[in-house]
């Protein structure tokens, strides 16, 4: 079987988040077990599996996300990474006929959209995540390292906790403690403040830390950036907008807030393509 790894919000190999892409010809999942130790052995925050759905239906594709410790809701990146499989392959010519090449995901999350666009980027198409502003929990401050500005809940989709903090260098010198986050948060906790010179390219930046699924630190996520959308939109006072996840390898997402839906637009480039024996 044939298994790629393809490195999402990126247009350059070796940084955005990787993610494990797995395509079934038949119209049925293997066996869950078999799903979980295959995106265990993985090991990224990711590995999506994904079969043909019938024509005629809401969706072109059935797809599943797993951690290497959980299966997961909501996945933007690995998302991303599917259609840009599929972009790249005769399957995508068969799943949908689609002037635009418009793939439809359905989903535990839902039925998620992916459009390719001329210059090679993708635009995802998730639901919005609800936020509702929350007194920080015990211990958050002394897991982070940092004294938070203010604290959202997430919708049950994603499951965290937004936090913000005064500026961009307070994010990018988070060292949190993992195992307290962990305890402190469902998911995990989105950690952002507004860019310190916009004129870099980006509105914002974010780090990402989801200990209760198996990450220590997400390189780059799309479904974060549901929330991240709405959150920084109010703020400044644009739907469209560029956030830079500010991990180690580092990704862009741009979004386009339209109410209940959030837009998440990105490049992939394949990595690594090869054949699955187990």
């Amino acid at each position: 079987m044939r298994l790629r790894i393809v490195d999402a919000f990126t247009d350059r190999p070796f940084s955005g988040n990787p993610a494990g892409v797995l395509l079934f010809d038949r119209d049925a999942f293997p066996d869950d077990a078999w799903m979980r130790q295959v995106a265990a052995e993985v090991n990224l925050s990711e590995t999506a599996f994904a079969h043909p759905l019938p024509a005629g239906g809401e969706a072109d594709w059935a797809l599943r996300w797993f951690t290497p410790t959980t299966e997961v809701d909501m996945c933007g990146h690995a998302t991303l990474a599917t259609a840009h499989v599929l972009r790249a392959t005769a399957h995508v010519l068969r799943a949908t006929g689609a002037a635009d090449g418009t793939v439809r995901f359905a989903t535990r999350g839902g039925v998620l959209s992916a459009t390719p666009a001329a210059d090679g980027a993708i635009t995802l198409d998730f639901p919005t995540s609800a936020l509702t502003p929350v007194d920080a929990p015990e211990g958050l401050a002394e897991a982070l390292g940092a004294k938070p500005l203010g604290v959202h809940d997430t919708s049950e989709h994603i499951g965290d906790l937004l936090v913000e903090l005064a500026d961009e260098r307070s994010v990018r010198e988070l060292a949190p403690d993992i195992r307290a986050i962990g305890r402190a948060s469902r998911r995990g906790v989105i950690a952002t403040a507004p860019a310190a010179d916009p004129a870099r390219g980006y509105d914002y930046v974010s780090r990402c830390f989801f200990p209760n699924v198996g990450i220590d630190e997400d390189p780059v996520t799309g479904s974060a950036h549901t929330a991240l959308a709405p959150f920084w939109s109010a703020r400044l006072g644009r739907e469209e907008l560029t956030g830079l996840q500010a991990s180690a390898r580092g990704g862009l997402v741009r979004t386009t807030l339209r109410g209940d839906r959030t837009l998440l637009s990105g490049f992939a480039t394949t990595v690594i393509d090869g054949e699955l024996l187990a």
